[in-house]
């Protein structure tokens, strides 16, 4: 092309450019609406949000994947943990969050009772937006060197490609249709949504959001004999069972698991599991003992 040639060629590439943007733009705008569900943006999301900006919090959290990466993506926090244990959390992070023990420390941002369920209420809004599957994934921040937890990719390439194989969640490797139920539960663990394996460890004496699940076993047959259980579990098997469909049947006196009659654990499972994915994983939990 001659010098005329390509000056019209950018100059009508740069048109073209501009013209799709500006569609992309007002496209855009076109869907937020409905995207964001702009009609359930009451008072107490809109102060929630000023919360958020009034403390700073994107200094270390993450929303949509956008923010600092030092602290958890806390996009869907709300469906994955609940307004009872954020509730607590946020009135007094030091019971469930320290320095020694995830090597960093999450200040008490000392918020009344009114911001702290208008903060509740930005997430809530927030985790229901359809972000079309960004970010990918969640960002977690803790667990990746307590014992107990899952494995590096480094060691489990290390250990082998079968082993590594194993302790993919069922949708990511192939399936026999043979496979053993305790592993299926296992992968279970690390897969279901909220992840048990972000809140739960199976190292002893190492809490997280929940209790560890080491010796739960034990823990169950020693809960049902007492006198204080009060649920209808007959077996290990249908203590945990009890435990994943209905965590609120029986609440050890005085943990910091919950607050006010409620399990800080998630009761939606008997929902989003199927019965014999719950199966699978009473079989794996079974045999943390």
């Amino acid at each position: 092309m001659n010098k005329r040639q390509t000056r019209a060629f950018a100059a009508i590439a740069t048109a073209v450019s501009v013209v799709v943007f500006l569609g992309m733009t007002v496209d855009s705008h076109r869907q937020f609406p409905k995207l964001t569900h702009t009609e359930n943006i009451t008072p107490a999301v809109t102060r929630g949000k000023d919360v958020w900006h009034a403390n700073n919090c994107i200094n270390c959290h993450t929303i949509f994947g956008e923010g600092a990466y030092y602290a958890p993506d806390l996009t869907k926090i709300a469906q994955q943990r609940g307004a009872p244990y954020l509730t607590a959390f946020l009135k007094d992070p030091s019971k469930f969050y320290d320095e020694q023990r995830h090597r960093r420390l999450m200040p008490n941002p000392d918020l009344t009772d009114e911001d702290i369920a208008a903060l509740i209420a930005f997430f809530d809004w927030v985790g229901k937006v359809d972000n079309q599957g960004w970010p990918p994934r969640p960002i977690l921040v803790t667990g990746a060197a307590i014992p107990g937890m899952d494995m590096s990719m480094a060691q489990q390439g290390a250990a082998g490609s079968a082993k590594a194989a194993e302790r993919l969640p069922p949708g990511a490797r192939p399936v026999s249709g043979n496979e053993d139920p305790i592993a299926l539960g296992e992968a279970l663990f690390r897969s279901a949504t909220p992840v048990c394996s972000a809140c739960h460890s199976v190292a002893p004496g190492v809490n997280l959001a929940g209790p560890s699940l080491a010796g739960v076993s034990q823990r169950a047959e020693q809960v049902m004999a007492s006198a204080d259980y009060k649920g209808s579990a007959d077996s290990v098997e249908a203590y945990i069972r009890e435990s994943i469909r209905t965590p609120s049947a029986y609440l050890f006196p005085g943990d910091m698991f919950s607050a006010g009659g409620t399990s800080f654990m998630p009761n939606t499972y008997a929902e989003s599991l199927t019965d014999e994915q719950i199966e699978h994983l009473v079989a794996y939990l079974s045999t943390l003992k």
